[in-house]
C-alpha cells in the first residue's frame, strides 16, 4: 500500500497580501522610474527619492546622504523636514557613524529600537533624528560603487517586515544611476558655465571698459559661475601695503565697509603673502579668519581664495564664499585662478595706461610752462626762475593748476601780440 500523498496549499489570504504587496512594489518602482526621469536636475531627483521612500515606510525622517566627489565624506543632501540650514553642511567620514559605515561595508543596517545604542552610531545634535527609535540605513549602489546612502528613521520601536526591506533595498539600488545621471548632467552644466564665464571675461577684459566697471563685471560673473553668496576682489596699496575691497556684488554695507588687511593678516592676507590659493570649509570656525562675527551675520561658510598674479609678482586677491559647505574641485580652483589672473592683467595694463597718460599729461605741462616763461621774461624782462615763481604762485593763489595758469599766460599773450599788429 503506497502512502498517501499529502498536497499543502498557502491560504487565499497569504497570497492575496503577497500579490497586493508585489503590486505596490511594482507601483512604488514604476513611480520612482517615472519622477527620477523626467528631470536630470539632481535636486529634483533627491527630494522625488526622499518623498517616496517616505510614503513607502510611513517614516518620520528620511534623510539622503551623498558621497562626496573627492570620495572622503558623506554630506546631506536631502531630507524629510527638511532641515534647509543642514542641508549640504551636515557631513561625516566615510566608515563614520552608522551612516558612515553603511558606505563603506556596503551593506544594510536594520536597528529596530534604541538606535542611538549603537556603538557606531553618531551625535549630531543640531539633528532631532538623533533621538528616534528604529533606524534602518541603506548604501545607494550603481555599477558596484557607493553614491550615497539612505537612512529611514521612526520615532516608536518598529519591526521592519522582511518585504519592506526588500523594496527599499531595490528603491535604493534603482535610483542609483539616476543620481549618477544627475550628478554628470550637474557637471557638465556646471563646466559650460565656467568655459563661457571665461570668455565672457576674456570680452570684459579686452573691452574699453573703465577697470571700475571691468572689476564688477567680473566679480558678478564669478559670482553666478560659482553660485557664490559673495565674490569680492582685494587689491593692494603699495604704499601702505593694505590689501583693501576694489569691487564686490554683495549689496551688504557692512561687508563693503569692513576694515583694511595687513600684508599676511587673514586669509586674504595670507595668499598674498604665499603666492597660492588657500581653501577654508567654514570660515565662522576659522581661527586665522578676522571677520567671523560678520562672516555669521552675513551667512557665509566656505571661503576659497586666489592670488592675482603678474608674473611672480601678487597685485591682489579673488575671493569666493558660498553659504554652505563646499569643497572646491581642483577644475573650479583653475577656473577661478584663470579669472584672477586675466583680472590681473586688466588691472596692470590700466595702471600702465594711465601712468603712460600722467608722463605725456607732465610732458605737455612743463612745454606749455617754459612757453608762459618765455612770454613773461620777454614781456616783463623777468629772470626764468622770477618767471617761474611768479607762475607758481598765481596756482596757489588762485587755486588753479600750473597747466592753467601757463595757459592763460600764453592765451594773454598772443592776445596782446595780436593788438600791437
Amino acid at each position: 500500500m503506497s502512502p498517501t500523498k499529502v498536497t499543502t496549499t498557502r491560504p487565499k489570504k497569504d497570497v492575496n497580501a503577497a500579490l497586493r504587496e508585489r503590486t505596490r512594489e511594482v507601483e512604488v518602482l514604476h513611480r520612482i522610474s517615472e519622477s527620477i526621469s523626467s528631470t536630470l536636475d539632481l535636486e529634483s531627483v533627491l527630494k522625488h527619492i526622499v518623498e517616496v521612500v517616505v510614503q513607502v515606510t510611513k517614516a518620520d525622517s528620511c534623510l539622503l546622504y551623498l558621497v562626496s566627489a573627492n570620495r572622503d565624506e558623506l554630506v546631506l543632501r536631502a531630507s524629510k523636514n527638511p532641515h534647509p540650514k543642514l542641508i549640504g553642511r551636515t557631513s561625516l567620514g566615510l566608515g563614520e557613524g552608522i551612516t558612515g559605515w553603511v558606505a563603506q561595508e556596503k551593506v544594510r543596517v536594520v536597528i529596530p529600537r534604541n538606535a542611538s545604542d549603537d556603538p557606531r552610531f553618531r551625535f549630531f545634535h543640531n539633528l532631532p533624528e538623533d533621538r528616534y527609535q528604529a533606524f534602518v540605513s541603506l548604501p545607494i549602489v550603481t555599477k558596484g560603487i557607493v553614491v550615497g546612502v539612505i537612512n529611514v528613521q521612526h520615532k516608536r520601536t518598529k519591526r521592519y517586515q522582511e518585504a519592506e526591506l526588500a523594496l527599499l533595498s531595490t528603491i535604493a539600488n534603482q535610483v542609483g544611476g539616476a543620481i549618477e545621471n544627475a550628478r554628470l548632467y550637474e557637471e557638465m552644466r556646471r563646466q559650460a558655465l565656467q568655459l563661457d564665464t571665461l570668455s565672457q571675461v576674456s570680452e570684459t577684459v579686452a573691452s574699453n571698459r573703465l577697470i571700475d566697471d571691468v572689476l564688477e563685471l567680473i566679480v558678478t560673473m564669478t559670482a553666478e559661475m560659482m553660485d557664490s553668496k559673495i565674490c569680492s576682489l582685494m587689491l593692494v596699496d603699495e604704499p601702505s601695503g593694505e590689501l583693501r575691497i576694489a569691487a564686490t556684488q554683495s549689496l551688504s554695507e557692512a561687508y563693503r565697509r569692513k576694515r583694511s588687511l595687513k600684508i599676511g593678516q587673514s586669509i586674504s592676507g595670507a595668499v598674498v603673502k604665499e603666492q597660492r590659493p588657500i581653501y577654508v570649509p567654514d570660515v565662522t570656525k576659522e581661527d586665522e579668519f578676522y571677520y567671523r562675527d560678520l562672516a555669521r551675520r552675513e551667512g557665509l561658510c566656505s571661503l576659497l581664495s586666489v592670488p592675482m598674479m603678474i608674473k611672480d609678482k601678487v597685485i591682489g586677491v579673488l575671493n569666493v564664499y558660498t553659504s554652505k559647505v563646499h569643497v572646491f574641485q581642483t577644475e573650479e580652483v583653475k577656473i577661478i585662478q584663470a579669472i584672477a589672473n586675466q583680472s590681473a592683467v586688466a588691472i596692470e595694463h590700466t595702471r600702465l595706461m594711465e601712468k603712460s597718460f600722467e608722463m605725456q599729461e607732465a610732458l605737455t605741462v612743463r612745454k606749455l610752462v617754459e612757453r608762459a616763461k618765455g612770454h613773461l621774461m620777454h614781456s616783463r624782462k623777468m629772470t626764468e626762475s622770477e618767471a617761474f615763481r611768479l607762475i607758481q604762485r598765481q596756482s596757489m593763489n588762485l587755486r588753479k593748476s600750473m597747466r592753467e595758469i601757463a595757459e592763460a599766460i600764453i592765451l594773454a599773450g598772443e592776445l596782446e601780440g595780436r593788438s600791437d599788429r
